[in-house]
């Protein structure tokens, strides 16, 4: 299994998402192809030229720019395809996505 985590900026969150419900490879609702979609608001340390885009976080005393963390789990062989999906859907923005291999799962059941 793959763990792919990426970066972009929080008004593509949307269109990524639709784009991996829509693509076929992720039934996200039934957990078949992609697994623990999840988004998290993240803060990314300040280091481009649009100051339009930076804030300054009192709690890290540095200014930031707000960004969107997309993470999900997939089989080995749907890791390229949902890459390059998220890659398409996440344009004109920047951003980053990365894999990673799971060596091991763990489930945690319920009582």
């Amino acid at each position: 299994m793959k763990q792919l985590k990426a970066f972009i900026h929080p008004h593509r969150v949307r269109f990524v998402t639709e784009a991996l419900r829509n693509s076929g490879l992720c039934d996200i609702s039934n957990g078949v192809g992609c697994y623990n979609l999840t988004v998290s608001t993240v803060q990314r340390l300040y280091s481009g030229n649009d100051q339009g885009q930076q804030h300054y976080s009192l709690d890290l005393a540095e200014p930031v720019v707000a960004e969107a963390k997309l993470e999900l789990i997939c089989e080995d062989d749907l890791a390229p395809q949902l890459v390059s999906l998220i890659v398409q859907a996440g344009k004109p923005s920047k951003g980053w996505v990365f894999t990673t291999t799971i060596d091991a799962v763990a489930e945690i059941a319920g009582a």
